[in-house]
């Protein structure tokens, strides 16, 4: 293959429009594959919940589950040994900001033998919208409406 034949498919493989086309089959597709809840329906003393935002996100708070877990999308995979594996025949729950993120890992932990993974619908966004708490280091928080 020449330069210029390198090059042009090195540029197609780059171009944002391709990309955004196929980040947006593959959560269609994860929504075909995995179950959302609503906020209402999550039961925070038996499910495991996973919080999948980046680090600086979590200091604006979690929802207050009794099993909550802090574990960027990014590193989800590497961290079923370590904390997860104990807990597979748990329900898990993965949420993040708005849902896409939640919904990639859900889909990640099933793809690894998870038997029942969920997504929050709308994320940790939706949690905050419908009253519920959020807790930081400075204690439990509702948003004032």
């Amino acid at each position: 293959m020449d330069h210029n034949a390198h090059m042009q498919r090195y540029y197609e493989r780059c171009d944002m429009d391709l990309i955004k086309g196929r980040l947006k089959t593959l959560l269609l597709q994860a929504q075909k594959e995995i179950e959302e809840i609503e906020a209402s329906a999550l039961d925070l003393e038996k499910m495991v919940l996973i919080d999948v935002r980046e680090a600086d996100e979590f200091a604006s708070g979690v929802i207050p589950a009794q099993t909550l877990f802090t574990i960027p999308r990014g590193k989800i995979e590497f961290a079923v040994d370590d904390k997860l594996v104990d807990l597979s025949d748990h329900t898990i729950v993965c949420y993040c900001l708005k849902g896409a993120r939640g919904l990639m890992a859900a889909m990640t932990l099933k793809k690894l033998g998870f038997s029942t993974v969920l997504n929050l619908k709308g994320g940790i966004e939706s949690w905050v919208q419908e009253g519920y708490p959020v807790k930081n280091y400075l204690g439990l928080f509702t948003l004032k409406r």
